[in-house]
């Protein structure tokens, strides 16, 4: 749990630090700067999805993981979750150019969620107490808390309870499995599908950014675990990949 802990101060750092600059931005500035963070977004989505050995595999989880995402209506909870601390914590920070709470908490929480990162540092930090990758990830997300505060406002620091619910959940359940999972490396086959399934949530985040689509990303959440399932499924069952 350390690698987490170290990840929520820098996130918290981040914010505090990108809240205290945003106001002093120009308006265009911050979109500017927004739209850099989409684009850089998208390449690293790209990046990510590329690294598939099966493109259907990846397809069939995004398809089954949007009918689940889209049942269980995430999206619409995380909205809900995020207009709740927004009633709470003074609505909107700004007007027209939408630094809203709701949107900040549910976009940075599904950046600093959705990567390899998160799933492969956690296990290790779980099964091994090693949370070097949990520290390098800190680190990104530092500096993308302090990007994404200063153009989208300090409900990024909420995206903090998302940091510890999901990282935290999944150090703890290494913690309990043990020795079941194995050694899970970044070339792991199953990592590598969980992680072009990422891949494919980060361009959708990046068109959100961009404001090109409002994409219901967080619906398709289900699909970063349906696709190391769906590979381990395939593997034991003698399926060429």
């Amino acid at each position: 749990m350390i690698g987490t802990i170290i990840n929520v101060v820098t996130v918290l750092v981040g914010g505090l630090l990108g809240s205290f600059l945003g106001n002093r931005l120009p308006e265009k500035m911050r979109q500017t700067v927004i739209w850099g963070l989409g684009l850089v977004t998208s390449v690293v989505g790209m990046q990510m999805a590329l690294q598939t050995g099966n493109v259907l595999l990846i397809m069939g989880s995004v398809l089954l993981g949007g009918v689940l995402g889209e049942w269980a209506r995430i999206d619409d909870r995380l909205e809900a979750t995020g207009r709740w601390l927004e009633d709470r914590l003074g609505g909107k920070q700004g007007g027209e150019d939408g630094r809203s709470i709701t949107r900040a908490f549910v976009t940075a929480s599904l950046v600093f969620c959705v990567g390899p990162l998160t799933i492969l540092g956690s296990i290790q930090d779980g099964l091994t107490g090693d949370y070097s990758l949990l520290a390098v990830k800190s680190m990104l997300d530092g500096f993308a808390a302090l990007a994404f505060s200063a153009t989208m406002g300090p409900g990024v620091l909420l995206s903090i309870l998302t940091v510890v619910f999901v990282q935290g959940g999944i150090s703890l359940t290494a913690m309990g499995v043990g020795e079941a999972l194995g050694e899970v490396t970044r070339e792991t086959p199953w990592v590598i599908e969980m992680t072009a399934a990422g891949g494919v949530l980060m361009l959708g985040i990046s068109l959100i950014l961009l404001d090109l689509r409002r994409i219901r990303v967080a619906n398709l959440l289900p699909a970063v675990l349906i696709a190391p399932l769906a590979q381990v499924l395939l593997k034991t069952l003698g399926v060429g990949l």
